[in-house]
């Protein structure tokens, strides 16, 4: 026991260390070696040593540890920080071997600086071939990878890890402080922001499922009748016991009506016949009942992209679709 607590607050030593060096260093006036090597009008971008302390940012950071020393456990390599272990491509050429068998072209062990920096060039541009990925898409540069800086090495693995093993449970949704600095022809401009380093899983999903209706409705026309057919199935299950029936997907759900009321069935409660109009007469009346269905799937956080209550008033089959599917894949499995 004794052992692990000297073990633990050895790490967290070094941790806190790490971060308190980082802030003298972009907080310094010449920004040392970082930002003296600037030129006019370029900018570098730092992880604010403050965001030292996020548990999202370290859980990560620990996640990617595992994740390599696990991958090149065979090899006996054992990393202990991102930014200092691999910023001279050893660890890197070892990772890309093993995850996607590539043979580069390099040395094994690079002992000067201008060889290390010349073989995590060459690793780099394996890694961008490999992903196919554009230079103005990369978020690191050998420069920033090699200097240490854990924002780029973070942004690195995190691709090289989605797409040799996709499965790995990355963490979404987080979120760093960083610090831009850039050189002006007066001398060094900084501003703060916040940038997300890994993706929504929420608004992914979401974007997945707008994109299975766009290929629907784009490549799949055949299919799009067994898929009105499953969402009809559902909606007349349940608003069966209204004595209602849904026969035509394309239009019996422009007004409004039948959607507020499966939301009410669906739901378990029940829409005071004031707050809608059952029997709209006029396109502004059918409006006003699409648009409180849109606020009531919202509010319930059953919508997770933007809907035009115009496009269902209007007729759109593909939009009224997608709205039934939200529904349809939150309650598929509820009892009549």
């Amino acid at each position: 026991m004794s052992t692990l607590f000297h073990a633990v607050i050895s790490k967290m030593g070094q941790y806190w260390g790490s971060c308190y060096r980082k802030l003298a260093l972009v907080t310094s006036e010449n920004c040392n070696g970082y930002c003296s090597l600037l030129f006019v009008g370029e900018k570098r971008k730092f992880i604010n040593p403050t965001s030292c302390n996020n548990p999202k940012l370290e859980e990560l950071q620990m996640l990617l540890i595992d994740w390599i020393n696990t991958t090149l456990k065979q090899e006996h390599i054992v990393v202990k920080s991102l930014e200092e272990d691999l910023f001279d491509g050893l660890i890197l050429h070892h990772l890309l071997e093993k995850l996607g068998s590539l043979r580069l072209d390099v040395e094994k062990m690079a002992l000067t600086e201008k060889k290390q920096k010349r073989k995590l060039a060459v690793i780099l541009e394996a890694v961008a071939q490999c992903l196919q990925l554009e230079e103005s898409q990369l978020k690191w540069s050998v420069d920033s990878i090699f200097q240490k800086d854990l924002l780029s090495t973070l942004y690195l693995l995190i691709a090289i890890a989605k797409h040799f093993q996709p499965d790995l449970p990355i963490p979404s949704n987080i979120s760093v402080e960083v610090i831009i600095i850039e050189r002006t022809l007066t001398g060094l401009r900084t501003e703060n922001a916040v940038e997300y380093i890994t993706e929504d899983r929420e608004k992914l999903e979401a974007q997945s499922k707008a994109d299975a209706f766009d290929e629907l409705f784009a490549h799949a026309p055949d299919k799009l009748d067994a898929v009105k057919k499953v969402l009809l199935q559902f909606v007349n299950k349940h608003v069966g016991k209204l004595g209602l029936n849904v026969k035509d997907a394309d239009s019996q759900f422009a007004d409004g009506v039948i959607l507020l009321l499966l939301i009410g069935q669906l739901g378990g409660y029940f829409l005071n016949l004031r707050e809608f109009f059952l029997n709209p007469n006029c396109a502004t009346e059918m409006l006003h009942n699409v648009n409180l269905a849109v606020a009531l799937l919202t509010d319930g956080g059953l919508l997770d992209f933007p809907v035009n209550a115009e496009d269902i008033v209007n007729r759109d089959m593909k939009t009224t679709l997608q709205v039934l599917y939200c529904l349809y894949s939150k309650y598929k499995t509820k009892e009549t």
